[in-house]
């Protein structure tokens, strides 16, 4: 771990920016996939952008290289292979269906999740440290892709396609809502207890290597319903106490 006195190098700047680049690139090659209708592979370059979208943010505070410059270049990023990936992945497989409902329902997810990112970035130092403000723009774009990969595989979903499209245009409006989701950027590891962690995380890997679409989609989908239930019950809480 670097000490704050000690200034980091400008090449080590660049690390961080060369995963946000990559994650960029790998957005646009799920675009150029999707158009191609290899949407396995937009799907899997989707879940590649996100793993190194997660590196890019780790290795600058751990280098002590954060920079403005880094923060806006992941935002515009992230508009990419968060917003208009998923979008066009969404479009190409069940948006086409639905004329200009479904350019609408695409259209929708990359504007309200540009404007998650700039909400995030202006308020990210006002907000509690382990919530999110509204569903993060990476989990939307997963969901997307994960409830995709769970249409594509399972051939029962393909007369409910109206299904995806309220479910394309409830996720644009999280991504946009006041309601909070947990963040688990800052759980502290030396507090926690590493026993119920390490369980916990051998239960989750041993689900996913048995059923990782449909564990993945039930995770995701798990923890959207989440925010949405736990701002109902805060309402609820609030009326019973006004009484």
């Amino acid at each position: 771990m670097m000490k704050n006195s000690e200034k980091p190098s400008q090449i080590m700047y660049l690390v961080p920016n060369l995963f946000t680049a990559a994650s960029c690139f790998f957005g646009v090659l799920s675009v150029v996939a999707s158009i191609n209708a290899s949407f396995e592979k937009a799907i899997i370059y989707i879940f590649i952008s996100l793993l190194l979208d997660g590196l890019d943010g780790r290795l600058a505070r751990i280098t002590n290289t954060t920079s403005k410059f880094g923060i806006e270049f992941d935002s515009l990023a992230d508009v990419i292979a968060f917003g208009v990936a998923p979008a066009i992945l969404f479009y190409q497989t069940i948006g086409h269906e639905f004329a200009r409902m479904g350019v609408l329902a695409s259209g929708m997810f990359v504007v309200f999740g540009a404007v998650r990112l700039a909400r995030f970035n202006i308020t990210t130092m006002e907000n509690e440290p382990n919530v999110f403000i509204g569903l993060p723009i990476p989990t939307a774009a997963i969901s997307i892709a994960i409830w995709i990969n769970f249409y594509l595989d399972y051939g029962f979903l393909k007369h409910y396609e109206w299904v995806y499209i309220f479910a394309m245009m409830v996720t644009s409006l999280l991504m946009v809502s006041n309601i909070r989701y947990p963040s688990f950027k800052k759980i502290d590891f030396k507090t926690a207890k590493f026993g119920k962690i390490l369980i916990i995380a051998m239960i989750l890997l041993a689900i996913l290597y048995v059923s990782p679409v449909e564990s993945v989609t039930l995770i995701v989908t798990l923890y959207i319903f989440y925010g949405i239930f736990r701002a109902i019950y805060n309402v609820y809480i609030a009326k019973f106490k006004k009484r």
